[in-house]
């Protein structure tokens, strides 16, 4: 790989300009404008831009990411009345030559003032397999039509959750896999922001179906794969450890095993100590759910330690973080908790403790404060509590949850330090994180360009240390770098 020469550079912060040696895919030299050796290097000019380590997004499911434009959208209805509407707009368009799913994505039900129910969707669309998911991936609302062909049974609402229900969207999935131009335009645009890395928590065979795509062509982001229980003990017998390149071009790595202890916010099965308002108190599922008991997460765990596999654990509620907690200390491991949405005060503490780091991401707060006002009542005040958690020592990585929040690390980014959107006040803003945390957080722990990192780099028009909430949100991104070559330029 030939050098590059990235001249008159500036850090973030301002300072006078730099030049940046490239070579071999890492930071050869930095030095002061004019004062590095660069002979037989290509030179590009930044003219004064803003040079930082490039962005990783730390929770995407990116099949899920690509197939949201194929679905209608369901973001901004506020009923079950309005979700309905929105499905007869959709028959309309619906071609029965064609067949297959009439799928609808992006409904919230936290908040709703009445309730889905199977028949409504019945009488609407008694013929047409009908699958409506919901914003946060944990529920979906099917007709009839769509529980014959698939073999399920559902009950009078028609809603599907947690543990029947991703085994039920996975299936959905295969039915409309993306193209893989598709996953080539989504890679490409992510680049486009600054992005080089994602890691992946899609519920399928991560690492043989991205080797595919980057021997494929696919190849402006890194990826570090998950394996979820169902594939953990073929991962082993594969001889796969986190950590591990697993492609030829190096950009797919072995991540970690990933296991989903509890439910979510929006549909009350994030498991909690105290009962979800409206609730029976003495119902099972008043305090939400437990989708893996911890003597099971402690034997998926052991089995992931003994054979070099990292662990990321999904926990929203603060029981369920309470819990997994536990397990990692009982087991003197360390981990990644995704999401820690509700913590226990005495909690934050320990994740620094156990050396645990805190996967957060932070436009769930923004969409959520509403909900979490409702339903998690009185106890705000240690939800998406990162400044919190930064407080503690606890390490923090930032994400989307994409679809979930758009694939787009400074949309993270302002959320996290800002603490608002559009034009709402910012919610508990004593949780929010100092700018320089939130983007070291978006960047592996990076916190600027020095020798012998990897040529990983994003190349801004805006100084982000100076850049107001909005200016963060749409900051423009002239070039990524990954391993030295360019991903994105308009330069």
């Amino acid at each position: 790989m030939s050098a590059l020469l990235l001249a008159g550079a500036r850090r973030y912060g301002g300072g006078d300009a730099i030049d940046v040696l490239l070579q071999g895919g890492t930071i050869a030299a930095v030095g002061p404008a004019g004062t590095v050796d660069a002979t037989g290097a290509e030179r590009i000019d930044l003219d004064g831009r803003y040079l930082g380590p490039g962005l990783w997004d730390h929770h995407v499911h990116f099949t899920q990411w690509v197939i949201q434009r194929q679905r209608f959208d369901l973001s901004t209805t506020r009923s079950a009345a309005d979700v309905l509407d929105r499905v007869r707009a959709a028959l309309a368009d619906y071609d029965p030559a064609r067949g297959g799913l009439l799928t609808g994505y992006g409904f919230r039900d936290g908040l709703w003032p009445d309730a889905p129910t199977l028949a409504a969707l019945d009488e609407i669309a008694p013929d047409v397999p009908v699958v409506l998911i919901s914003g946060d991936l944990h529920c979906g609302w099917l007709n009839s039509r769509t529980a014959q062909l698939a073999g399920l049974e559902l009950p009078e609402s028609g809603i599907l959750s947690e543990t029947e229900w991703i085994g039920a969207l996975a299936g959905f999935q295969e039915q409309s896999a993306p193209a893989l131009g598709d996953y080539r335009a989504a890679a490409e645009a992510a680049a486009r922001r600054g992005v080089v890395g994602v890691v992946e928590f899609e519920n399928t065979d991560n690492a043989a179906e991205w080797t595919e795509r980057t021997e494929a062509g696919i190849r402006s982001i890194r990826v570090e794969t998950s394996v979820w229980p169902d594939r953990l003990e073929a991962a082993i017998a594969a001889g796969l450890r986190s950590g591990q390149a697993i492609d030829p071009s190096g950009l797919v790595t072995m991540g970690p095993l990933k296991v989903v202890v509890d439910g979510s916010l929006n549909t009350r099965t994030a498991l909690c100590w105290d009962p979800y308002p409206g609730l029976d108190p003495t119902s099972p599922h008043a305090c939400g759910v437990a989708s893996v008991p911890m003597s099971e997460l402690r034997r998926l765990l052991q089995r992931a330690r003994d054979n070099n596999l990292a662990a990321a654990i999904h926990a929203i509620g603060d029981r369920a973080n309470s819990e997994v907690l536990d397990t990692f200390e009982e087991l003197g491991m360390r981990g990644v908790i995704e999401h820690a949405q509700l913590v226990d005060e005495e909690d934050f503490a320990r994740f620094a403790r156990l050396g645990m780091i805190a996967s957060v991401q932070p436009e769930h707060a923004m969409d959520d404060r509403d909900v979490a006002d409702h339903h998690w009542a009185g106890r705000t005040g240690r939800a998406f509590a990162f400044g919190s958690l930064h407080a503690a020592g606890a390490e923090l990585r930032l994400g989307s949850d994409a679809p979930v929040a758009p694939l787009d690390p400074w949309h993270a980014i302002a959320s996290a330090t800002a603490r608002s959107r559009d034009e709402r006040e910012p919610w508990h803003p004593e949780q929010c994180l100092p700018l320089d945390v939130a983007l070291s957080s978006s960047s592996r722990g990076r916190t600027g360009i020095a020798a012998g990192e990897a040529a990983d780099l994003v190349v801004v028009e805006r100084d982000p240390l100076s850049a107001s909430r909005d200016e963060l949100r749409r900051m423009p991104v002239a070039a990524t770098l990954l391993a030295g070559r360019f991903t994105w330029s308009t330069l």
